[in-house]
């Protein structure tokens, strides 16, 4: 069942705790992890999964490290349909999803645009609470269709990520002048 739900203060000291058990599993492989998705925004509401990108120097290196993320107990998914992405993602006891790692290589456009999207639905909250209502509504409306989910919520995000990478884009050059 798909379970769309208020912000949680919660979310970030997961992220917190979650974020240091991956730098020392992994060590000197890990450039920045990021708290990326819903579960970052404090004025949207998200399904509670923490997401996380990890930017590594080398996905090769990454890969011959995987061992270290499923000793932590994460499912290794490789590529999992993104090309230069590895998935990574963990259950707690009850089968239910807690945390998604999605690694690239460092400052990659995957990178760019998961960090705009993020900073854009900060910096708008009217957006990121429309976000929030529209996964709701869907998660509601289907709620043991994730790819119905997905659909419902794909225009929404293509539309903002657009933005949000102008923005993003519009923001660095007003800061470097």
């Amino acid at each position: 069942m798909i379970l769309v739900v208020d912000h949680s203060p919660d979310w970030a000291r997961n992220f917190e705790q979650e974020s240091d058990r991956i730098g020392l599993a992994l060590g000197d492989l890990v450039l920045r992890i990021h708290h990326i998705g819903s579960t970052s925004v404090s004025s949207t509401k998200a399904k509670p999964v923490i997401d996380m990108l990890l930017e590594v120097a080398s996905l090769q290196s990454l890969d011959e490290r995987s061992y270290s993320m499923a000793a932590l107990g994460y499912e290794v998914k490789g590529e999992f349909g993104i090309p230069g992405r590895r998935y990574f993602r963990l259950d707690d006891e009850t089968g239910r999803r807690t945390h998604q790692v999605h690694a690239f290589e460092a400052e990659t456009q995957q990178v760019i645009r998961h960090i705009a999207f993020r900073d854009y639905m900060r910096a708008h909250p009217d957006i990121a609470v429309e976000y929030g209502e529209l996964k709701a509504r869907l998660a509601k409306e289907n709620p043991n269709d994730m790819q119905a989910y997905v659909n419902g919520k794909d225009a929404f995000v293509k539309k903002h990520e657009r933005c949000a990478v102008l923005w993003m884009k519009s923001n660095h050059r007003q800061q470097s002048a």
